[in-house]
């Protein structure tokens, strides 16, 4: 990476004025598994400080599960769901506690946003919880977002905040998010090892890219430097910029917002997602899948065509008309995603014809294309 792409891409971080912070588990928990006031009370104090620069601010915080585990007398973060659940529902008491005592501080108030990805998959909720968002920042507010651990079943087993930041960051419409995490950024190798380095930049993520994510094997995180990637790519393919950073840095976000050098950036797409596309690629979960032969797949990649169905040779899953579906090419790759037109067995019937044929085997032809172009985003 030359000098002039570095600085050019610092830059685009200082210049964000929306931006989602996340914060994980160990940024905020002490090795004794106890919550780290003073930890916290400085990443709000750097939060308020963005806020009083002109910078909108969302924070989303991790945390709450440890922040409960003393008072049921656990070290440990439990396995088990119902205590997964109770001590989220104690730890996340005093965790928005402690945000809204340490933010008056400042003074700055806060809103709590508890989340479960099926708010965010339903358009009613969906558009509801943007319109909150919306709300909360012209009146100042600095918003609290975590997923609603207490009743959400999946998404606690999945335990995972760094998708659900990437999603908050998505839905409103910030220009970058910013990971705080355990180390110091997007490393090469193992931490410790001697060959490893911190990347400063990542101009594209590749399969040689993802090869170096692994997982976490610590007890109060549960989502590891893959989970981190992933977030990441949603955002950057949606033409934000993200870092990943150390929280426990000193004045990690002043040196990011003043252009040091400090954590990894991740560039966005030149060409940012509109807001239907960010729908269809991200927030409804694909109910199925479309296999392409390799013409199709160069068609809906390279040259911006709908998918019609003689370029289908398989189809899995069981999908409705309108489902969301990913679109998978010779090689097995997801490329896109789209809104089906038919539902799963009427593409069965007539995956591989021409279009001019679809009346003949369905007895009647209401769409040329089983994904049309307006409802289809290439996610590869």
């Amino acid at each position: 990476m030359t000098a002039e792409h570095a600085t050019r891409t610092r830059a685009s971080i200082t210049s964000l004025k929306r931006v989602v912070i996340k914060i994980g588990s160990r940024s905020l928990i002490n090795e004794d598994h106890s919550l780290d006031e003073a930890q916290l009370a400085g990443l709000v104090e750097q939060m308020a400080e963005l806020r009083a620069a002109g910078r909108e601010v969302i924070c989303v915080s991790s945390g709450a599960v440890a922040a409960g585990l003393r008072d049921l007398g656990l070290s440990r973060r439990p396995r088990d769901l119902p205590s997964l659940q109770a001590a989220a529902s104690i730890g996340q008491a005093r965790l928005i506690e402690l945000y809204r005592a340490r933010f008056a501080d400042h003074g700055l108030s806060i809103g709590q946003v508890l989340l479960t990805h099926a708010d965010l998959r339903s358009r009613e909720r969906h558009l509801n919880a943007r319109n909150t968002f919306s709300r909360l920042m012209r009146s100042g507010i600095v918003p609290i977002v975590n997923e609603n651990d207490t009743v959400a079943v999946d998404e606690i087993r999945v335990g995972d905040n760094d998708r659900l930041s990437a999603l908050v960051a998505l839905l409103a419409r910030a220009d970058g998010l910013i990971l705080l995490t355990s180390v110091d950024g997007f490393m090469t190798g193992p931490p410790g090892d001697a060959d490893t380095r911190v990347l400063d930049r990542v101009e594209r993520i590749t399969p040689e890219i993802r090869a170096l994510a692994g997982d976490s094997d610590a007890d109060l995180a549960t989502g590891g430097m893959r989970t981190k990637l992933e977030a990441v790519e949603m955002v950057t393919r949606a033409g934000e910029h993200a870092v990943i950073a150390n929280a426990r840095e000193p004045g990690i976000l002043k040196k990011l917002f003043s252009g040091e050098s400090v954590g990894t950036r991740f560039d966005g797409r030149p060409m940012r997602l509109r807001g239907r596309q960010r729908w269809i690629a991200y927030f409804d979960r694909p109910q199925g899948a479309l296999r392409l032969d390799e013409g199709a797949s160069r068609a809906v990649r390279d040259h911006g065509a709908s998918l019609l169905p003689i370029g289908i040779t398989a189809v899995e899953g069981a999908f409705h008309r309108g489902s969301p579906v990913r679109l998978i090419d010779e090689r097995g790759n997801e490329i896109g995603r789209g809104l089906v037109n038919y539902p799963a067995e009427d593409v069965a019937r007539i995956r591989g014809l021409a279009s001019e044929r679809i009346a003949d085997a369905l007895g009647v032809c209401e769409y040329e294309e089983v994904v049309h172009r307006d409802n289809l985003v290439m996610t590869a």
